[in-house]
């Protein structure tokens, strides 16, 4: 009798959700197209201005488009050893991505896998990494690495970039990986499987959109980290494309168009990074934390 109640009664809580009013719905629509106008529009302003001249730049208006468009800029960042910087910090960004999504899973598949006490500690050690800032640690972090003679060394900036990006990585690991079923692990333990042959054909290939998405945040950390190139660096040599975009400012205060294209091709990796990523990347950073 109370099911027999509760079926129909859920009609009648069916018909009683109502759509927004048509005027909300335009109303909101209308204010998603100006916030994205509003956020949009710095990066078309950017890609304007570097493609102006510098006459057109201080004559025109610099708030619409141009129609004497000039690739000059772009050229003028390449020549002044703009590949260089930018190979630097390829190296860096992404050896660093290796290592931290290396050791990250490696970790994270033993904290889920194990109940040992040792591993838990070690857990909670990496843990408090995420509350230490890096202007708090820069300056035990010179002493260490000028000890290590890796001083004004793109390892030197590779090492605490590993350091300070593996708590938030192996966070979001250790979550993802606890959402695998534990009926897929014992099926494979059932079938003799090693834990390698576990961890290589289950887990990374479930994990793949955290491990995507961890790889992405990590690339960005490392490529617009400021911080560590400026402390731990000096020379030309090893200088990454952070300190080329101050360099640049320095030797083109007035030729803002230079300015902007060497802006938008230290962006390239990041943009191109978001493109092939961005089906992971929310999908990953929200792993296990919806429990």
């Amino acid at each position: 009798m109370i099911e027999a109640i509760q079926v129909q009664r859920k009609p009648a809580r069916a018909s009683s959700v109502r759509r927004p009013p048509v005027f909300w719905r335009v109303v909101g629509a209308l204010f998603g197209i100006v916030w994205l106008v509003v956020s949009f529009y710095p990066i078309l302003y950017i890609l304007m201005t570097s493609l102006r001249s510098q006459q057109g730049f201080l004559v025109g208006n610099p708030w619409l488009p141009t129609s004497n468009t000039t690739f000059q800029n772009y050229a003028t960042v390449l020549q002044a050893n703009f590949g260089h910087y930018f190979f630097n910090s390829l190296i860096v960004s992404v050896a660093s991505v290796i290592f931290i999504v290396l050791f990250a899973v490696l970790f994270a598949f033993v904290v889920v896998r194990t109940e040992n006490r040792v591993v838990r500690l070690l857990f909670q050690v990496f843990l408090v990494g995420l509350a230490l800032p890096i202007q708090a640690a820069i300056i035990p972090i010179y002493i260490m690495v000028s000890h290590l003679g890796l001083y004004d060394t793109l390892l030197g900036l590779i090492l605490p970039s590993v350091a300070f990006g593996l708590p938030l990585t192996i966070l979001i690991l250790v979550n993802f990986i606890r959402d695998v079923p534990k009926e897929l692990y014992e099926a494979m333990q059932l079938e003799g499987a090693t834990d390698f042959q576990v961890l290589r054909h289950l887990v990374i290939p479930v994990t793949r959109p955290a491990l995507v998405s961890v790889g992405i945040y990590d690339f960005v950390q490392a490529w617009n980290n400021f911080l560590f190139p400026l402390v731990l660096t000096q020379s030309d040599q090893s200088r990454v494309m952070p300190l080329a975009i101050v360099s640049f400012q320095g030797q083109y205060t007035i030729n803002v168009p230079v300015i902007m294209a060497a802006v938008i091709l230290s962006a390239l990796p990041l943009i191109l990074a978001y493109i092939f990523g961005r089906r992971y990347l929310l999908q990953g950073m929200l792993a296990g934390f919806g429990k």
